[in-house]
């Protein structure tokens, strides 16, 4: 058996992801988290073999979360379930301790293969993602702005872009509202922006911008 807990804050999603999993006699849901505190109470309790992270949660999230949870339980498996197709998120999650990446556009028919995939210790990443690193590979870009940015970087632009305040950032990531400040500073130097809105044009023309949540 299986046992997971499911990690995402919109309880649609939530339902919906159990739905999907009923039909399956070898998983077991033992526990929800809707936020990063809770992700994190259910790591320290153990009990589960498998997190099923989404990667924009309230509180601590993302990369941030996920080297966490990895400094605290390195055999824990994760399995990111995320609305971002762009591989630089998939890239930088598994670069940060996660086993396996997919879309939720996918988890209706590749959710149950990939849990248990990632279960028992192989990788696994969806389609579409899977071949957009397939394109990246045979014909690298390193002239996108986004890739010069380092993991905690790449974490604060998002935040960003996707209409997070600075203030609402630094509490997020625990970190002070002067080192997010300079972090933003050093990301528009390295991408020779002046503005929140080069950004934010930046992030939709590159599909890099969070969906919105309601």
């Amino acid at each position: 058996m299986i046992r997971i807990v499911i990690a995402d804050d919109h309880t649609i999603m939530r339902e919906g992801l159990k739905r999907i999993l009923d039909g399956a006699p070898d998983i077991d849901i033992t526990g929800e988290a809707v936020d990063g505190f809770e992700v994190l109470r259910h790591v320290r309790q153990g009990g589960f073999d498998l997190l099923l992270l989404d990667l924009s949660m309230p509180g601590r999230s993302g990369v941030d979360l996920i080297r966490q949870i990895r400094s605290e339980s390195p055999k824990l498996a994760i399995l990111i379930l995320t609305m971002h197709e762009e591989e630089q998120y998939a890239v930088r999650a598994i670069r940060a301790g996660a086993q396996g990446y997919l879309t939720k556009e996918s988890a209706g028919t590749q959710l149950v293969g990939a849990i248990r995939k990632v279960a028992s210790g192989r990788p696994y990443i969806s389609t579409e993602v899977a071949e957009q690193l397939a394109l990246n590979i045979m014909m690298p870009n390193e002239s996108l702005l986004h890739k010069q940015l380092s993991d905690r970087e790449f974490e604060v632009f998002s935040l960003l872009v996707s209409g997070k305040s600075i203030t609402e950032i630094a509490n997020g990531l625990h970190l002070s509202v002067k080192t997010v400040s300079t972090h933003k500073t050093r990301i528009m130097q390295k991408m020779g922006m002046t503005s929140l809105s080069e950004m934010v044009q930046y992030a939709v023309a590159h599909k890099l911008l969070s969906p919105f949540k309601t």
